[in-house]
C-alpha cells in the first residue's frame, strides 16, 4: 500500500515579470518524511517555500496538503488545514512572555482563537501544552521572561515551539539553524528532530552538516527546477548535483552521522 502524501507540488511555476523563478517544480513528500530542500543562492528555494505556505500563489500548477488543493489560500486558511512554518528572521511576540507566546501559539488549534486571551489561565490544555514545550526546549526556567529578552539562540528555539505548538502535522522550517554557533546548532538540531518525531517536515538549510543529518531525503533545487531527489546518500553521489552545487560543501560520510 502506498504511504499517503502530505505534501505535494504539481508542475509548480511561479513569475516574477519576465522572470520565471519556478519552472515547473513538482514534488511530493510523503507523512512522516523529513526533506531538506537546498540549492545555490538564487535558486528559488525562498519562492517555493512561500508557495507551499501561502505567502506567494502559484501561476500554474497546483500545491497539496494532505490531498486538498491549497492553491490561492491565504497562510491562516492553511495553518488551520495543518501546515506551520517558521521565518528565516526570528518572528515571537517579543513583549509577551515566553510561556504566553506558547499558550497563544496554541490556541487556534484548541478552536479558541485569541478573543478569549483575558481568560487564558483557564485554557487548561493550552496550559499543558505550553508548560511541556517549555521544558522540551529547555526554556522553563525563563518562562515568565519577555521573548525580547532572550539570547538569539532561545528566541530561535521559541519560535519552534510556537511552530509546533499547535500540533500541525506538517512543519516547514526556514533556514532554523542560521546565525547559530556550531554547539547552538548542534543541539537545535536534535531539538528539531525531537519535537518533529511523527510529523511530516520540509526544511530550507544551507548548513550540510544539518542538512545529512536530519533529512531522509533531499531537494536539491537549481534555477527553479528540481535536478535531484533523493536519499542522502544518493545525493552525495550525485555527479549532476556536485557539478551544480554541492561540490566541497558536501560533508565527509564520518561527519554528523544520521
Amino acid at each position: 500500500m502506498s504511504k499517503a502524501m502530505a505534501l505535494e507540488l504539481r508542475d509548480v511555476h511561479k513569475r516574477f515579470g519576465r522572470t520565471e523563478v519556478i519552472r515547473g517544480v513538482s514534488l511530493s513528500v510523503p507523512a512522516g518524511e523529513r526533506v531538506a530542500l537546498i540549492g545555490p543562492n538564487g535558486a528559488g528555494k525562498s519562492t517555493l517555500f512561500n508557495l507551499m505556505s501561502g505567502s506567494l500563489s502559484p501561476d500554474q500548477g497546483d500545491v497539496l496538503l494532505q490531498g486538498r488543493s491549497i492553491a490561492g489560500r491565504k497562510p491562516h486558511e492553511i495553518n488551520r488545514m495543518g501546515l506551520a512554518r517558521s521565518f528565516q528572521i526570528s518572528n515571537v511576540f517579543p513583549r509577551l512572555s515566553v510561556r504566553d507566546n506558547l499558550r497563544c501559539s496554541a490556541l487556534w488549534s484548541l478552536g479558541t482563537g485569541y478573543a478569549l486571551f483575558r481568560w487564558l489561565h483557564r485554557c487548561t490544555e493550552a496550559n499543558q501544552r505550553a508548560d511541556l514545550l517549555m521544558e522540551q526546549l529547555g526554556l522553563s526556567a525563563q518562562a515568565g521572561v519577555p521573548a525580547q529578552q532572550l539570547s538569539y539562540a532561545e528566541q530561535r528555539a521559541l519560535e519552534l515551539g510556537m511552530t509546533v505548538a499547535g500540533n500541525a502535522p506538517v512543519i516547514l522550517l526556514d533556514e532554523p539553524t542560521a546565525g547559530m554557533s556550531q554547539s547552538e546548532t548542534v543541539r537545535f538540531t536534535a531539538l528539531i528532530r525531537s519535537l518533529t518525531e511523527g510529523k511530516t517536515l520540509v526544511t530550507v538549510e544551507h548548513d550540510m552538516g544539518v542538512v545529512f543529518d536530519l533529512a531522509d531525503r533531499i531537494a536539491v533545487l537549481v534555477q527553479g527546477q528540481v535536478l535531484a531527489f533523493d536519499t542522502p546518500d544518493a545525493i552525495r553521489a550525485n555527479p549532476l548535483v556536485q557539478q551544480a552545487y554541492l561540490g566541497n560543501m558536501l560533508p565527509s560520510t564520518t561527519e554528523g552521522g544520521r
